[in-house]
């Protein structure tokens, strides 16, 4: 009898799929919370609509495959896929787009491969690409947090926003980006990207008024909160292990260690390793993300091959690339390499050679 020895740590914990599931659910609740404090109430809303989407389309799904709907949909995998698509988007994003996106990531990206356990991509990332390269003007349409806006929305103001393209007041997401002085705000990586591409150096671009007030109250703090946010919930997954440390460990490490040699080569033109990981999605990708156990490689040494790459891509693609951020790119590009990365990382069976000899002919 053969027996397998797979890669340590071994699982003590037994949990279900919908217990795992619900346990990131919580991780993600703080930074969404914090989210919508700088944010407003964008994400509620378009959290709202994508989880609503995902379950009637893995339900209509389900149905169609004749398969039991209601064990199914208990999982939560679909709402945990739909709330990641949903931090991922700008709050005043049409409604029709999140729901095209949703339905894409449950009925393409999951479904159409088999279901839970079958897809090959992460199902919110092809989701998110699909949007952006279909509609790269609505999904660049971030907007600035509501201290800075001159009228913070109200929660009416946002939904009339979101399914009118309009405020009550007449304004839309154009008119709300362009604050005092007609200075149209932008994520602190698209600011940094603009300034370089306008030959302004890093440091100088780091001068835009998205940067001013320092880390305390700045615009670009805003994003910095939300990133500890996700580090945190990312802690306290690696606490109840529910997820490895191998990928997240691996990802920041790597995004640290290139955007560092390229920093040093050259510090005018180069943004800074600090400024990589708390600006933008890095860490909410390195923990909630790229860890996804379906789509990412399923041993430990995969896993730190995998983790490395997709942070050596999104430090390419954010700084020689059309698009300021890059995690799900980046991901997308490693999930078609996982097969790959875990033929060559499979544990070894016991007492067999790990390679097949080849056989002697007389």
């Amino acid at each position: 009898m053969k027996l397998t020895l797979s890669s340590s740590p071994h699982q003590r914990v037994q949990r279900d799929t919908g217990q795992i599931m619900r346990l990131v659910i919580y991780a993600m609740a703080p930074a969404m919370v914090l989210q919508m404090f700088f944010f407003g109430w964008g994400l509620l809303i378009q959290a709202s609509i994508a989880v609503l989407t995902a379950v009637a389309t893995e339900a209509a799904f389900l149905a169609l495959r004749s398969k039991p709907i209601g064990r199914a949909l208990s999982d939560y995998s679909a709402v945990l896929t739909a709330l990641l698509l949903a931090v991922s988007i700008p709050p005043a994003l049409p409604w029709w787009m999140t729901v095209l996106g949703t339905f894409c990531a449950i009925a393409i990206a999951k479904q159409l491969y088999g279901g839970l356990g079958f897809n090959m991509f992460n199902p919110a990332m092809i989701a998110y690409v699909i949007l952006l390269i279909s509609f790269p003007v609505a999904m660049t349409m971030w907007l600035p947090p509501q201290q800075f806006l001159s009228e913070p929305l109200s929660f009416a103001d946002t939904l009339s926003l979101i399914f009118t393209g309009f405020t009550q007041s007449g304004m839309d997401v154009v008119q709300l980006r362009t604050v005092v002085d007609g200075v149209t705000m932008a994520t602190p990586l698209d600011a940094v990207k603009t300034g370089l591409t306008q030959s302004q150096t890093y440091t100088e671009s780091l001068q835009a008024p998205i940067f001013d007030g320092g880390f305390a109250s700045s615009l670009g703090a805003a994003w910095s909160w939300v990133a500890l946010a996700y580090l945190a919930g990312g802690l306290f997954l690696l606490k109840a292990k529910v997820i490895n440390w191998h990928i997240p460990v691996a990802m920041i490490v790597s995004v640290v260690v290139f955007s560092g040699f390229l920093h040093l080569l050259d510090m005018d033109r180069y943004a800074s390793p600090l400024f990589h990981v708390f600006n933008g999605s890095l860490l909410i990708g390195a923990f909630f993300i790229a860890t996804d156990p379906v789509s990412a490689s399923t041993t430990n040494k995969g896993r730190l091959i995998f983790a490395g790459a997709i942070g050596f891509w999104l430090v390419i693609i954010r700084t020689f690339g059309g698009y300021p951020d890059a995690v799900a790119f980046a991901v997308i590009i490693m999930n078609m390499a996982v097969p790959l990365i875990d033929y060559y990382t499979r544990p070894r069976t016991y007492g067999h050679s790990p390679r097949p000899q080849k056989r002697k002919h007389r």
